[in-house]
């Protein structure tokens, strides 16, 4: 982090810069909004000096913990501390009311689209959704058609992505249903606050988030197939050199788990064990953070090493429990997604309480039509991809990269979607000795078995970027704790 020459020089120097943008501190450029008075109050009592110390040693505390992500497409070295900002996301009370209800709404109609899907199929019958987008998807899983899972329930642990415009509205970017990321980094950023900033916690009322890997072992103990007092629940991680170990051992550590990898786990008469000193043991529920095609090489991929051969039949037999689901991935599809709000109206005969960015289609002849005529104006988005890959930010774009775009449109609609560059709101964030406004996300970890249970808050992701609207770790991103104020 680049120190400023003057380090007895206040953080809050200079005249703020709003521009057009929403933005979550600032109500005008020296006028905070009420729930951010005190923060404000806070920073303005600090120096430079002060406030770089405070950074240096939340750093020094992720570097000791390991607390990093891997980036692959980098030659000077894969593993990165986290970053972080220690100045927090605030939000209201009622607002988060809103969004807890509308997320709630949201992960149930999920659910339910994904129960059909992979039964009587109602929502494509009754042509609510086009047959061609739920069974042209990639993460569609004919394997699963017909089998029953644990209370009905497919998506157990859900990321969503919210975005505000520049009125503060608040939108669905994405839901994220197979494996969601960054809970770990939420959990951290809690603490390094209150580290850094003990004394401010007394004075705002911050809803707390620290019970969320309890509420996460309740979950998945609640989606047992069987009937004992304390199922065997572990995490199976791909090995120590993906991108998201820090979380899995992270995780596991705090539910009081195994880690485990799938030359770990074997399967013996359709049940799943797991190899110890003291012999096998049976296990009852796997929270996998490994991807549907290399889960079981008897099913899929046949030369994976990652998974376990013969669970699919475990599962298929209702003798394990998988969290989450295999084939949750054809309801995030980007293309899928689009049709949420209308699965909500079918399942549950309500209207959105959280609407979706309005999202074209390229696989419908006029929103293709219209996609490659205003490419300069749109994000263009492959409907697999994720991480902030496979995307086009068209007014950012050259010339030459539209005209790319243009092409992979035509030669597969079905696998891109369009959506309008929306303004971002903006949030001040530290950056080499003062406040810039960054653009900023919002993931809620949303979890469901026998209830639907949120922690308040979630992971505030900033592009740290100048100008970026990419808030992802692996594109240069950040994050910064979210507090959620009790009342």
């Amino acid at each position: 982090m680049p120190e400023t020459k003057d380090i007895t020089a206040p953080v809050l120097q200079g005249r703020y810069e709003l521009n057009e943008f929403f933005d979550e501190m600032f109500a005008s450029a020296d006028e905070p909004r009420p729930h951010y008075q005190t923060l404000y109050e806070r920073l303005a009592s600090l120096t430079v000096g002060e406030f770089n110390a405070r950074y240096r040693a939340a750093d020094i505390s992720f570097l000791y913990q390991g607390i990093t992500f891997t980036v692959y497409n980098e030659s000077e070295g894969i593993e990165r501390i986290f970053p972080f900002d220690l100045i927090p996301r605030i939000i209201p009370h009622h607002e988060w009311e809103v969004l807890e209800r509308g997320l709630t709404q949201r992960v149930i109609a999920l659910n339910h689209f994904l129960h059909d899907v992979y039964h009587d199929q109602r929502i494509v019958k009754d042509k609510r959704i086009p047959a061609e987008l739920v069974f042209g998807a990639s993460n569609f899983r004919r394997e699963m058609i017909g089998i029953n899972v644990p209370r009905n329930v497919y998506a157990h642990i859900i990321g969503t992505d919210l975005i505000r415009d520049n009125e503060g509205n608040y939108f669905v970017l994405e839901d994220n249903l197979r494996s969601p990321s960054g809970v770990s980094y939420m959990l951290e950023n809690r603490q390094a606050m209150k580290r850094s900033f003990p004394r401010i916690f007394e004075r705002y009322g911050v809803a707390p988030i620290d019970h969320y890997p309890q509420e996460l072992l309740a979950t998945l103990c609640s989606i047992a197939p069987r009937e004992v007092p304390d199922p065997t629940v572990v995490l199976l991680t791909p090995g120590i050199y993906n991108s998201a170990y820090f979380e899995h051992s992270f995780l596991a550590r705090q539910m009081g788990i195994e880690i485990v990898e799938g030359r770990d786990l074997v399967c013996h008469d359709n049940r799943v064990y797991t190899r110890t000193t003291r012999g096998l043991q049976r296990v009852d529920v796997i929270y996998r953070r490994v991807d549907d095609d290399y889960i079981d090489s008897l099913a899929f991929k046949q030369d994976s090493m990652l998974g376990v051969p013969g669970l699919l039949n475990a599962y298929r037999a209702g003798n394990i429990a998988l969290a989450n689901a295999v084939g949750t991935g054809v309801a995030d599809d980007k293309a899928v997604y689009a049709f949420v709000p209308e699965m909500i109206r079918y399942y549950l005969g309500e209207e959105p309480i959280l609407n979706n960015v309005p999202t074209y289609l390229a696989l419908k002849e006029k929103d293709r039509e219209y996609i490659l005529a205003n490419l300069d104006k749109l994000v263009v988005k492959a409907v697999n991809e994720s991480g902030g890959y496979g995307m086009l930010i068209g007014p950012h774009a050259s010339q030459a990269e539209r005209e790319k775009f243009a092409d992979k449109i035509k030669s597969n609609p079905r696998d891109f979607i369009a959506q309008p560059t929306i303004s971002l709101s903006r949030h001040p964030t530290y950056l080499e000795g003062e406040l810039r406004g960054c653009h900023v996300d919002l993931r809620p970890y949303i979890l469901c078995g026998e209830k639907v249970t949120l922690v308040p808050g979630g992971l505030t992701r900033v592009a740290l970027r100048s100008g970026s609207l990419v808030v992802n770790s692996s594109q240069g991103g950040g994050s910064k704790d979210t507090w959620v104020l009790v009342d």
